[in-house]
């Protein structure tokens, strides 16, 4: 076939894919209607993360199943702006990961909301300023996300989903790697990127920055600078990428969850996330975990840490597999309370991988 013979074979599947795109977008509407009626949010974790799965698996020949979920994500997305303005309130500003996470989660259609710590992100959607909050949890060089743990003890928001973000840093300068002298970076970019900076600019002043957007607009504004940040905060702030990947750890992400005031419906592969406390006396946290024991439930996390107000005494933050729907859960649940103090669910939902 000649070239414009393959120009006209696309031509036509774009027609294709306009008239589909039509009919989904107006089953949409006809949908968003249903939910205005039930009171059911616009955006259905469930229901998206099954979406996406059958996207991930799909045969759509030389595609990446990365760029077909990209493309499935912006669809719903639009879709769901049909139904119901959504707004999602994230630890900003803009450019920083905790930005890209939003959108990878609700898309470029959402109405994404930034704000200066993880308890304005939970304020924001506890007093309906958002119907969402994306909060980073946990890095894989860094650990958890204290002041996150901290809101959740209080928070009157339930987590209804989960995700993971590669964290890539690069470098951000407006000029040459051998000139820079200064680095600005959030504090926790300095600890993922240690032995990087070691190696490369060994005297360059370490400078700690609120943000990885906030390091990029001090970078710009200061000759012989750099900051470490995204590619994607590199254009908005006038620098070039002067070196990628130059995180230490090649695999780190960190893993972000979602909150709002709907709980999501199971789907057959769940987490669950419970914070409690324990009595102060030996082998409490042993009874506490031994039921889940009883009821052959497996955990995927248990992280403690100290408690605002006495530090003699511990939180713990645990991750188990299932919904709390599920008999077995709900019965190793119910038996922790009867061990424990202190017992919040936080929620239940669908496993990001």
């Amino acid at each position: 076939m000649s070239l414009d013979e393959l120009r006209a074979d696309i031509d036509a599947i774009d027609e294709q894919l306009r008239a589909l795109l039509r009919q989904r977008a107006e089953l949409a509407q006809r949908v968003g209607r249903e939910k205005a009626q039930t009171g059911a949010a616009a955006y259905s974790p469930a229901r998206e993360h099954s979406i996406l799965q059958r996207a991930r698996t799909a045969d759509v020949g030389p595609l990446p199943p990365e760029a077909v979920m990209r493309i499935f994500t912006e669809i719903m997305s639009a879709c769901r702006a049909l139904e119901d303005n959504v707004r999602v309130a994230y630890l900003g500003p803009e450019y920083t990961f905790s930005h890209l996470a939003a959108l990878q989660q609700f898309g470029g259609s959402a109405e994404l909301v930034p704000f200066r710590s993880p308890a304005e992100v939970f304020a924001a959607a506890e007093r309906g300023l958002a119907h969402f909050a994306v909060v980073p949890f946990e890095n894989t060089t860094e650990g958890a996300v204290p002041a996150t743990l901290d809101a959740l003890v209080d928070a009157a928001l339930e987590v209804c989903a989960e995700l993971y973000v590669a964290v890539e840093y690069c470098l951000l300068a407006r000029g040459e790697l051998r000139e820079v002298e200064t680095v600005f970076a959030h504090p926790q970019a300095l600890g993922q990127c240690r032995r990087w900076l070691q190696t490369s600019l060994p005297d360059a002043v370490q400078v700690p920055a609120a943000s990885s957007a906030n390091a990029a607009e001090l970078a710009g504004a200061t000759g012989q600078a750099a900051a470490l940040g995204s590619e994607l905060g590199a254009e908005a702030y006038g620098l070039r990428v002067v070196a990628s990947k130059i995180q230490d750890v090649a695999t780190n992400r960190t893993r972000f969850l979602v909150l709002g005031h709907h709980h999501a419906a199971p789907t057959g592969r769940d987490k669950t996330s419970v914070i409690f406390s324990t009595p102060h006396r030996a082998g409490a946290l042993h009874m506490a975990l031994g039921a889940l024991a009883t009821y052959a439930i497996s955990l995927t996390m248990i992280h403690s840490w100290p408690m605002r107000h006495r530090p003699s005494e511990y939180f713990f933050f645990v991750d188990m597999e299932g919904h709390r729907e599920s008999p077995g859960v709900g019965a190793a649940l119910e038996a922790m309370r009867g061990q424990c103090p202190f017992i919040r669910v936080l929620g239940s939902y669908p496993a990001a991988e």
